[in-house]
């Protein structure tokens, strides 16, 4: 069967409706709720993933330069 057959079947049917009184229904509830609950989860998840993260910045090395330049001591090897 082509698709323009089965959409010449379909468009009577959709014509019995009336158009001002169309919801989605429960369908589109479920499928609300069911996209809500997995957002939920998937930021539940991020936030425990992120909580496990042992981040330690390191030190910036311009400003390891310019401390050990204002004490004086020297970042190279002796000659």
């Amino acid at each position: 069967m082509y698709a323009t057959q089965a959409l010449t079947h379909v468009v009577p049917l959709a014509e019995e409706f009336d158009k001002n009184k169309v919801t989605p229904g429960v369908l589109g509830f479920i499928v609300f709720a069911a996209l809500a609950v997995g957002v939920w989860l998937l930021m539940k998840s991020m936030n425990r993933h992120m909580g496990r993260v042992n981040f330690e910045e390191a030190p910036d090395p311009d400003a390891v330069s310019a401390d050990a330049k204002a004490s004086g001591t020297a970042t190279g090897h002796a000659r």
